[in-house]
């Protein structure tokens, strides 16, 4: 009805067509995604091991039209598929679906001149040079009396969404990390760092070695602290695995219910109230250089943001947080004519900035008369909805600072912040970069962010972690 195979397409793309043709619904979207991934493994100082992988997942949404409304079902398969079947599956589901809350018209969004090219694949030959410099990296540790260890992690999804509305878009994601953690030999000591990546071309491993070898140094002497507030400062890996938090908490719907951290009661938000004194910039783009990512909407599935009837809509830059104001909640087309509000899709990247600061978390801490320097968070989990209160760890390299120098490596804390507190109380800010998560990464890898110095940041018990 939609579609009709077309020869000379690469296989994703005839998938696509094979699924529409066979489509008797009102209407159909079909996404498929090939995925090619390969990862590298080491530790003691010596590479472990290695492996590629390739998938293929197919998602049908076909839409039945009712005199109660649109109806949407869901049919999705990895690895071969028979487009007919599964399409059958989606349409009896749909047959038997309750009316969308979330329907939409779904909408002609253009034909994209590169989906007819084939996926774009991913091997073990994309860590050549970071692989090489790491070899000098187990050399020089191995003479220093250091032990290294971590992964290395490259990705390339290649997604193809055609609509019974004419739609047909295509889009190649890269994903790429590198963690790499160094410890002495008796376990007395211990420091992470890690950097995301395109194709690892602007990856040094020399550098991020270097930075590990600077903390271990730190480590020389070591102090014991008790928990109380303390001025901290937060380098930018550090400051993602926090505000992550509040982009996961950004929903507009759920704001609306109320109980989170953006709600304020009554059935209303927090849009238009200032949430930081400093005038915070967070937003999100799919255009930013070097986080680049999907700009359209790829809904396999409806939730309380993202709506299967929005499938191919075009995703443009939304400024979360401007001037320190709330200025969107993540909103799909339904959802946001309900609440008159703007149509904010989620986007897979998230920028946070502020205006005017050319600081270097360097110059942070040589700023801190007395402090301490978190280089990792981990084990961060949601302890208060409404506040977004958060606990966590510190992990490998807890450092303090006095006169504006590192002195010392100190145990480690439990933590129990908000995010949104510690905008609140940061005193500045450093330029934003390039920032990967050890916490989330794998669900969100694509950030830019700044190093903070906060004020009375909360630890709350000493952790017995080394």
């Amino acid at each position: 009805m939609s579609g009709e195979p077309v020869s000379g397409l690469p296989a994703a793309a005839q998938v696509v067509e094979e699924a529409l043709a066979a489509s008797t619904s009102a209407a159909c979207v079909v996404i498929v995604d090939e995925l090619f991934d390969a990862n590298v493994r080491f530790a003691n100082n010596t590479m472990t091991t290695n492996g590629v992988r390739r998938d293929r997942r197919v998602t049908v949404v076909s839409f039945a039209e009712s005199p109660s409304g649109m109806r949407a079902g869901v049919a999705s398969a990895s690895g071969p598929v028979e487009p007919a079947g599964l399409v059958a599956a989606a349409e009896s589901e749909a047959a038997g679906a309750s009316p969308a809350e979330d329907a939409s018209p779904l909408e002609p969004t253009g034909a994209d001149p590169a989906f007819a090219a084939p996926p774009e694949t991913t091997d073990l030959g994309v860590f050549a040079a970071l692989l090489q410099e790491l070899r000098l990296a187990f050399g020089a540790a191995r003479a220093e009396g250091r032990v290294l260890a971590g992964f290395a992690s490259h990705e390339v999804r290649t997604t193809y969404l055609g609509s019974s509305a004419g739609g047909r878009h295509r889009h190649v994601q890269p994903t790429g990390a590198v963690e790499l953690v160094a410890r002495r030999p008796d376990g007395t000591a211990s420091a992470w760092a890690g950097r995301a990546a395109t194709d690892f071309a602007d990856v040094s491993l020399a550098a991020l070695d270097g930075e590990l070898r600077r903390r271990l140094g730190w480590a020389g002497r070591r102090v014991d602290l008790e928990p109380g507030r303390y001025e901290v400062i937060l380098p930018p890996d550090a400051v993602a695995d926090l505000v992550l938090e509040l982009d996961f908490a950004a929903s507009g719907r759920e704001a609306e219910d109320g109980g989170t951290v953006y709600s304020a009661g009554s059935g209303r938000t927090r849009l238009g109230e200032r949430l930081t004194a400093l005038p915070f910039e967070a937003w999100s783009d799919p255009a930013a250089p070097g986080l680049e990512c999907t700009p359209f909407v790829v809904a396999p599935s409806s939730n309380v943001d993202t709506s299967v009837f929005d499938n191919g809509l075009p995703i443009g830059a939304v400024h979360w947080i401007e001037d320190g104001v709330l200025r969107h909640l993540r909103y799909h087309r339904a959802g946001a004519r309900r609440a008159g509000a703007a149509f904010a899709p989620p986007a897979d990247n998230l920028l946070l900035a502020l205006p005017g600061t050319e600081l270097s978390c360097d110059d942070l801490v040589a700023r801190t008369e007395r402090g301490l320097l978190l280089t990792c968070l981990w084990y961060i989990r949601e302890v208060d909805r409404p506040t977004l209160l958060l606990t966590g760890l510190t992990r490998d390299g807890v450092y303090l600072v006095e006169g504006g120098e590192v002195v010392a490596a100190v145990n480690n804390f439990r933590f129990n912040e908000s995010p949104l507190d510690v905008l609140g109380r940061t005193i500045e800010a450093s330029a934003s970069e390039r920032a990967l998560s050890r916490e989330w990464h794998e669900w969100a890898n694509r950030t830019a962010m700044p190093g903070l110095r906060v004020a009375e940041f909360n630890m709350s018990s000493v952790s017995p972690a080394s």
